[in-house]
């Protein structure tokens, strides 16, 4: 499959579109503009591309900010990896299969299992849920229940974005020990909010999609190597490949109408001029950046709230986690994965645990954070009672995601402004999926469309290939 600028007459080559951020949105706008013949320019005011989703060094490591996957269902960002030449860096697994400790059971029967089996829906989780230890009889059968109403849910009705997901399970029959095991394992991390403070129609678009759609649309996958390798040097290089400039270490100061249709784009030291802006940046800094009577509420895009993450990372003198990640009930530990090879570690052992919805968190100095998670560790690893801890860090983001309180939808803005010209791309922007790398992607889509569509563009085929696939 050859990707690189579509032959296009001289119209076409002469427009010009400036995409705004560097992220996973700008950068699938750019090269989906680029695919179909635009010239294009992105700005980035980081010294490096892909958003919240990137790589750092600590001495001789390459560490994430923090643990990302995606699932088979993923189409869109799936698509993306496929068009850097990156499918192969983060595999999915065969089958869904998630390894879940908890601690409140005696050791040696602390292992239960979420895994799938080669049946159609429902019935590909129906063996694991009849032998998942960590729910009673009672639970595992209402479970069932709430799921089938789960699937009869009609995605497109406003009225499940005004309900919380926590009120609707316990209207359903679903107890906090369910809740705890089951809904908030799997929604906590894909949502970034427990189900009581999240919005039903996101939870609802997860666990139908995830779940409900396709035997296998809940695979997770991972990046094998650095996040940096993906989402910065091979996006670059697709970049660079497709006819992209690409400006790093550039701040946008202003985006402007002028009254030929053109927008004027101020970086320091330069002037640019556009037939098409994107503004693929977080909702406060396109709030920021638009032009007066772009969006009829614009002060709704403040009202977005945002929700953190904190990452935990630790590096042992020695293996004391055999599979590639666990999840965890009856702890403060969440989600679990060993990074070693990916970071470039050859001796020992790096996991690195990630903690969602971390607002209690977010803000704990690392003494405490390390008091508190380095014996829970151990309480679920035994190797790790004996291991010396090499190093042990945090990164924080307080921004990670966009909080999916209810409400929330209301106040999401889709790709197109009123300003003619003017677009907008970002996971906090109306694509239906919570803030996560498939709605960067698909938002990033969506505005290449947008733009597209306004110039009278054909859109690149391949660029949609995806949605068939879904």
């Amino acid at each position: 499959m050859t990707h690189g600028t579509r032959s296009a007459g001289p119209e076409a080559q002469a427009r010009h579109a400036v995409v705004v951020g560097g992220g996973l949105a700008g950068v699938t706008t750019a090269l989906a503009l680029a695919d179909a013949g635009m010239r294009v320019t992105l700005l980035e005011g980081r010294p490096r591309l892909g958003g919240l989703a990137f790589s750092f060094r600590r001495g001789d490591l390459t560490v994430d900010n923090g643990q990302h996957v995606y699932l088979r269902c993923c189409t869109a960002y799936r698509w993306f990896l496929d068009r850097i030449e990156g499918a192969a860096l983060a595999p999915l697994q065969d089958r869904l299969d998630v390894p879940v400790l908890d601690l409140d059971r005696p050791e040696g029967r602390r292992l239960g299992r979420l895994r799938r089996d080669a049946l159609p829906v429902p019935l590909h989780l129906g063996r694991s849920l009849a032998t998942y230890p960590h729910l009673s009889l009672a639970d595992r059968a209402g479970v069932g229940r709430a799921a089938l109403a789960l699937k009869g849910l009609d995605l497109a009705d406003p009225a499940l974005d005004t309900q919380d997901f926590g009120s609707w399970l316990a209207a359903h029959g679903q107890s906090p020990r369910a809740v705890e095991a089951l809904w908030d394992l799997v929604g906590v991390a894909t949502l970034n909010a427990v189900a009581g403070d999240a919005s039903l129609a996101l939870a609802a678009m997860v666990f139908k999609t995830g779940l409900l759609s396709d035997p296998g649309a809940a695979d997770i996958g991972w990046a094998r190597v650095p996040l940096g390798d993906l989402h910065d040097r091979l996006a670059r290089k697709a970049l660079d490949s497709a006819g992209v400039r690409t400006e790093l270490r550039t701040r946008v100061t202003s985006v402007s109408p002028g009254g030929d249709g053109q927008w004027t784009v101020e970086v320091p030291g330069e002037a640019l001029r556009a037939d098409a802006v994107v503004l693929a940046v977080p909702q406060r800094e396109a709030h920021g950046l638009l032009p007066a009577g772009a969006l009829d509420a614009p002060e709704r895009l403040l009202e977005i709230g945002t929700a953190p993450i904190l990452n935990l990372h630790v590096v042992y003198d020695r293996k004391v986690l055999g599979r590639p990640f666990f999840t965890a009930l009856g702890s403060p530990v969440q989600w679990v994965f060993d990074r070693t090879e990916a970071s470039g570690l050859h001796e020992g052992q790096y996991l690195a645990v990630s903690q969602s919805a971390a607002q209690a968190e977010i803000d704990a100095p690392v003494a405490v954070l390390r008091e508190r998670y380095l014996p829970e560790l151990e309480r679920l690893l035994p190797p790790a009672r004996g291991a010396e801890v090499r190093d042990f860090f945090v990164t924080r983001e307080r921004t990670a995601t966009f909080a999916p309180a209810p409400g929330v939808g209301r106040l999401r803005p889709g790709a197109r402004t009123k300003a003619s010209g003017l677009y907008l791309a970002g996971a906090w922007t109306a694509t239906g999926w919570p803030a996560t790398m498939e709605s960067a992607v698909r938002s990033g889509v969506s505005a290449a469309d947008a733009v597209l569509g306004a110039l009278g563009r054909p859109r690149p085929q391949a660029l949609f290939e995806f949605e068939e696939a879904a």
